[in-house]
């Protein structure tokens, strides 16, 4: 995970109570579209307005053969972020994993309470991790991440998000995904596109999920990875505590490339860590038309109201002239129904 996002979420989980929001639902229909999307509305939980009828109007025209503006099947590729683009992140998910994590790993091994990173999570010791800096928080991460095969990753993955709670809502977190962005997965995949995931967080941990949640295959995730390496004897793959690839700010567009091989024509971000940014860019550099979006979290009452200090992202998106999404005003609904 990225450093300074580590450190946020640390100090968010340690000392901040999160607003209580709307209720929050599960779609009972994963991977297909409702029926009002497919016989009229294939966005029925955005807002009408110009930036649905944009979104409606570039899946059309790219869409349209003998088009001027047609892209091939095989071309249209669409990655959004996860933390804050398809879920909220407000804690991150990824670092709750973490300190779940470092639960289990105590309770197996109660001398590890004394040593640190364990220690600081488990006292809540914000000084550990503030004169540590970056040191300290990636000490956090490899110690909670790696050292076991991948199977046993998986399945403790598969064990958290299980029964995980989201903090301030109590909530399951399959319930804090956005419905307005269920419905853009599924509209883009109806009409030919293949939809990625692109995130900052750990590769693993949301290829666990990714198809259960949003009907997204494991190798249609990139993200941050570690190293790994081949154990003959065992047959199996151990992770190593040393990351590989940082998959954010600059690292999306070099993940994207790796995983994929070309440049994707539509691409959905969030504001909130400049996280994005490269992304989108890099995708306006398609030789096909593209489409850039931007979710503005300004919805104090339903989900969060929170922005950059510089204001980057979004004034970046009114340089490029990037879509931007405000969810008080476009997403008619925030969270997935059951």
């Amino acid at each position: 995970m990225h450093k300074r996002v580590i450190f946020l979420l640390l100090l968010v989980l340690f000392f901040f109570s999160c607003k209580k929001s709307d209720t929050l639902t599960v779609p009972t229909t994963e991977n297909k579209q409702t029926e009002n999307s497919i016989s009229g509305d294939p966005l029925p939980s955005w807002n009408n307005g110009p930036l649905k009828e944009d979104i409606i109007a570039y899946v059309e025209k790219v869409t349209k053969k003998g088009g001027t503006d047609f892209i091939p099947i095989e071309d249209r590729i669409a990655t959004f972020d996860n933390d804050g683009t398809l879920w909220a992140e407000r804690p991150y998910v990824q670092e709750l994993f973490a300190f779940y994590q470092v639960k289990k790993m105590v309770g197996a091994n109660p001398s590890l309470a004394q040593k640190q990173p364990f220690k600081a999570v488990i006292e809540k010791d914000k000084s550990y991790f503030e004169k540590g800096g970056d040191k300290a928080l990636i000490q956090l991460v490899g110690a909670t991440h790696t050292g076991m095969t991948e199977d046993e990753f998986e399945t403790s993955v598969n064990t958290f998000f299980k029964d995980a709670k989201y903090p301030g809502k109590n909530v399951p977190v399959k319930q804090i995904r956005y419905q307005p962005q269920l419905e853009l997965l599924n509209y883009l995949r109806a009409n030919g596109f293949k939809t990625y995931i692109v995130t900052g967080g750990t590769i693993e941990v949301v290829r666990a999920i990714s198809q259960d949640f949003y009907g997204i295959p494991k190798d249609q995730v990139v993200g941050t990875s570690f190293k790994y390496k081949y154990d003959n004897a065992k047959n199996t793959i151990q992770r190593e505590s040393v990351l590989d690839h940082f998959n954010d700010k600059e690292g999306k567009p070099v993940g994207i490339q790796l995983h994929i091989g070309e440049r994707p024509v539509f691409v959905c971000g969030n504001e909130g860590g400049a996280g994005d940014i490269a992304m989108l860019k890099y995708s306006q550099g398609n030789k096909y038309p593209s489409f850039q979006l931007l979710v503005n979290h300004n919805d104090s009452i339903r989900e969060y109201s929170y922005q950059e200090k510089d204001n980057l992202s979004l004034s970046t998106a009114a340089k490029n002239k990037w879509h931007v999404v405000s969810i008080k005003d476009d997403w008619k609904k925030v969270f997935a129904d059951k």
